[in-house]
């Protein structure tokens, strides 16, 4: 399942990600790809540093006020944070996400997701490229906007052919490590909320409600 977040960032967001952004130090994105992903891996990505903390803490509080993003995340955690840049020239080849990341803490990796910092008129090129089993789709979202898509998939990032991509991209290992189990409560939860919208608190809402609940209890890990 691919979701695309419209807004998860507000414009003020936006635009105090960025000018910290700009003030901050960049290094090989390469420090941070697997062995084989660092043959195709050209950006660059922001060095840890203390000025990245407040950044990371914004995106993390708008990740975690997004009602879609919990519907279809399900965190347990949300974790290796990078802020990543792309210049006339550089792009990321077909690639999957490592399974385990977080070096001393080690998280799994059962979702991606990048938040666009740049909008799509500031660069051409530079869609993030999605494969499916015969298919593939390419997306380039509003600034504020974010994709989650499964890491499990191979994806990549186009050649950038002017101006910058500025992006935020994370991992989360989910409470529901099962895809396929995950729609199933992010489908529930969409009718839920429908039906709450249309006739409010009713008998059917509230089963609707023990069901979902009694399926997460079952399934969370």
């Amino acid at each position: 399942m691919i979701v695309c977040i419209a807004d998860l960032l507000t414009p003020e967001e936006v635009n105090g990600l960025r000018a910290g952004l700009a003030q901050a130090e960049f290094g090989s994105g390469q420090a941070t790809a697997g062995w084989h992903a660092r043959l195709v891996k050209q950006n660059e990505q922001a060095v840890p540093q203390a000025a990245i903390e407040p950044l990371k803490t914004t995106l993390q509080t708008a990740l975690a006020r997004s009602a879609l993003f919990q519907a279809v995340a399900c965190p347990r955690a949300i974790h290796s944070l990078l802020f990543s840049r792309y210049g006339v020239g550089m792009g990321y080849g077909r690639h999957t996400d490592n399974a385990l990341m977080g070096g001393a803490n080690v998280y799994r990796s059962d979702l991606s997701f990048t938040v666009f910092l740049s909008g799509p008129e500031e660069y051409d090129g530079g869609e993030l490229v999605i494969e499916g089993a015969d298919s593939e789709q390419p997306y380039k979202l509003a600034a504020g906007s974010a994709l989650v898509y499964p890491s499990t998939t191979l994806h990549r990032v186009e050649t950038v052919v002017r101006g910058d991509r500025l992006v935020a991209v994370g991992w989360v290992q989910s409470l529901v490590r099962d895809a396929a189990r995950r729609e199933i409560l992010f489908d529930l939860e969409a009718v839920k909320r429908t039906l709450f919208a249309q006739t409010g608190k009713t008998p059917e809402f509230d089963l609707l409600t023990k069901t979902t609940a009694n399926l997460l209890r079952q399934w969370a890990e």
